[in-house]
């Protein structure tokens, strides 16, 4: 019994935080340091610095 109702609880969970992602994530990212944490984070993966790198370094050819 007790195991079903931890499993509906963290099913009720995940459909909250799915349903208010972006807003829960704005809240978060709203404070200063937890957002320059996030920052450091991402930016320690190689993936996503390269990403970022390859991005800023092309020329916008539409202006």
């Amino acid at each position: 019994m007790r195991t079903i109702v931890l499993i509906i609880g963290l099913v009720a969970a995940s459909a909250f935080v799915y349903k208010w992602r972006y807003r829960i994530l704005n809240m978060v990212l709203a404070i200063g340091f937890l957002r320059k944490f996030a920052v450091q984070l991402s930016m320690s993966s190689p993936s996503i610095r390269s990403l970022f790198k390859s991005k800023m370094s092309q020329t916008n050819t539409n202006v």
